[in-house]
């Protein structure tokens, strides 16, 4: 097969398909048995019931129309843009997939005038640092409702004036 062939597509999906279900629950398997001393209370996982709501909007990446990867975009009232459930699959790490992602979330948090994008990740995801940094995120305390712990880094970019991290 060509490379065209296992082209990767990202497009905006409803969370609410059994292949994306599936993928969802990949996610939280991968973050439990990466994280297994976090306690359930500092984990701040968003349910595919959650994600299908106006509020937010969640790109799946396919590979030969298999779902292989997401990331999700919640408004909140004060107007930040939050990114929420980025994940690829492990064979596709490191390919660029979740930065493309990512540039999608981006692009509409701008497009839609949200002045900031904020996020929390795991303490212990380097690969996820390094993605946020070089997409330009900065570190930043505990946003929103999430509370100050050890076991979160917070992220946040500003999109336009006025905007504070």
């Amino acid at each position: 097969m060509s490379a065209s062939e296992h082209a990767i597509v990202i497009r905006e999906e409803t969370p609410l398909q059994d292949d994306v279900r599936a993928l969802i629950a990949e996610l939280n398997d991968a973050i439990a048995e990466m994280e297994p001393e976090t306690p359930d209370a500092f984990n701040f996982c968003l349910s595919v019931e959650d994600m299908a709501t106006p509020d937010t909007t969640l790109w799946v990446a396919r590979r030969d129309d298999a779902a292989v990867g997401c990331g999700a975009l919640c408004r909140h009232a004060d107007g930040t843009g939050e990114v929420k459930r980025m994940y690829v699959r492990a064979d596709l790490r490191g390919a660029g997939v979740a930065a493309l992602i990512l540039q999608r979330i981006e692009s509409r948090a701008r497009k839609e005038g949200l002045g900031r994008l904020a996020l929390e990740t795991g303490h212990l995801y380097q690969a996820a640092h390094r993605l946020y940094e070089r997409a330009g995120f900065q570190r930043t305390g505990a946003f929103g409702t999430y509370p100050d712990n050890p076991y979160s880094i917070f992220y946040a970019k500003a999109l336009g004036e006025p905007a504070l991290l």
